[in-house]
């Protein structure tokens, strides 16, 4: 279907990947017309290329992740479940053993990469932490009281895959509670709640943060009664029993899974200094992050200039709509 210096990635790798990326975007009434499946085997390709661009440039720097590191995360994936049940969240994804390692390495290779072309290379001045903070300043003012929360979260209903670490779904609502019940049994035992939620939560928009959901107002928690009183009781450090989460979007609280939440600290109201350690570390994490993504992108590209890439499958489309 392509090449990328050479390698070859092949029609059956395409199908596999294709397969289980439709299944991720969750059950749709109909199937995809041919123009539809194209458009997203072209785009799964693309992701592909882009994949096999990056191990290439890891290969050559001597960082493709060792049989040891693959091993140690797939017996941290297996943690949460009994053999039988691991078996059939692979089977669910369309996955064997030998498929899961081969993502693995692949995820573990790209980020030992990343780590060591971008991560490594980037400083955040107190300058910079300062100019930030005066430009922003407001932002800093609480007319009210904020909870900083983090969250675990798992879902009981079909959606895209979670955007974590193990890269994981519950499948229904009984593997939903034993999959949340066990995450706060680890908690309890004094696992870290960062590495958990970002192993195993599955809201998309904070799992890779390790679950911090940010400054809450006192206002906006209030709106879900049952998760304030949860929350009100806590001291910083202490977590929630698992709670659940309902749909807000519908005229009815329809119950779409379950969460553990953890309070970091409960602001009063008023202005925050430059001074606080806290205000300098979310600063310094913003900025960070968002001159991390610049890298990356820029780096995307610039491996991409630089590799000898041939879209066989794109060449095939453009073909078959000449005649």
């Amino acid at each position: 279907m392509a090449t990328v210096n050479g390698k070859e990635i092949l029609h059956a790798d395409l199908e596999k990947k294709y397969v289980n990326y439709k299944a991720s975007l969750g059950n749709s009434p109909q199937e995809p017309s041919d123009a539809q499946a194209n458009i997203l085997r072209l785009a799964v390709l693309r992701q592909m290329i882009d994949e096999e661009i990056l191990q290439q440039r890891a290969a050559k720097l001597n960082l493709t992740a060792s049989d040891e590191d693959v091993n140690a995360k797939v017996t941290e994936m297996k943690a949460p479940y009994t053999q039988e049940q691991f078996d059939e969240q692979l089977k669910q994804h369309n996955l064997t053993l030998d498929d899961l390692k081969r993502d693995q390495r692949r995820l573990l290779t790209q980020t030992k990469l990343l780590n060591k072309e971008i991560e490594s290379k980037i400083t955040i001045s107190d300058t910079e932490i300062q100019a930030f903070y005066e430009q922003h300043k407001a932002e800093y003012n609480f007319i009210e009281p904020q909870f900083h929360l983090a969250q675990i979260a798992v879902s009981n209903v079909s959606s895209p895959q979670p955007g974590n670490l193990q890269n994981n779904k519950a499948s229904g609502d009984a593997d939903a509670r034993r999959k949340i019940q066990t995450l706060h049994t680890k908690l309890q035992n004094g696992e870290d709640f960062g590495n958990i939620a970002m192993n195993y939560s599955e809201a998309q928009n904070t799992a890779s943060n390790g679950g911090d959901m940010g400054l809450i107002p006192e206002s906006s928690l209030r709106s879900d009664p049952e998760i304030f009183a949860a929350v009100s009781k806590l001291t910083p450090g202490q977590i929630t029993d698992v709670l659940p989460v309902y749909d807000s979007t519908g005229p009815a609280r329809r119950p779409v899974g379950y969460a553990i939440y953890k309070l970091i600290s409960h602001e009063p109201a008023g202005q925050r200094d430059l001074n606080d350690p806290r205000v300098q570390q979310v600063i310094r994490q913003g900025l960070r992050d968002a001159r991390a993504q610049l890298l990356k992108n820029a780096y995307f590209e610039v491996l991409h200039n630089e590799a000898k890439v041939h879209n066989y499958f794109a060449d095939e489309i453009l073909k078959k709509a000449g005649n």
